[in-house]
């Protein structure tokens, strides 16, 4: 028997937004697989039914959700970014911080010489780390 994991993150109306944007960033990423919602179904024509995407070799599932909940992301879950250099850690910063917010500034916290966490502009929080 085969059991498949992976991440799944559930927007409502910006999920093909957000997975453009992580895998033009990412390097080694890419867009595995679209399904779109059609006319005269549940949700808007267009929006993403369920896509997959893989970021740095992580699978990641994602939908638009027509159905608005009284949620959104969560920190308790993010990303983690293993960067190479300072330069690739500020570019990703950068860009994802862009309409995000802040939740620990790049900086030394003792524990890394360099370590940052934001929530992006979809909500999903990610975690930057130079070891």
């Amino acid at each position: 028997m085969s059991v498949t994991v992976r991440p799944f993150l559930m927007f409502e109306g910006r999920a093909e937004e957000a997975m453009t944007l992580y895998v033009s960033l990412i390097p080694g990423s890419t867009v595995l697989e679209v399904e779109r919602y059609g006319a005269g179904g549940p949700a808007k024509e267009g929006t993403i039914k369920q896509a997959r995407f893989s970021i740095a070799g992580q699978v990641v599932q994602c939908s638009d959700s027509f159905v608005k909940h009284a949620f959104t992301f969560t920190p308790s879950f993010s990303f983690m970014v293993e960067c190479e250099s300072e330069a690739q850690q500020d570019m990703l910063w950068a860009a994802l911080i862009e309409g995000g917010a802040a939740m620990m500034p790049l900086d030394n916290y003792g524990f890394s010489r360099r370590f940052g966490w934001l929530a992006d502009r979809f909500g999903v929080s990610w975690q930057f780390n130079l070891p």
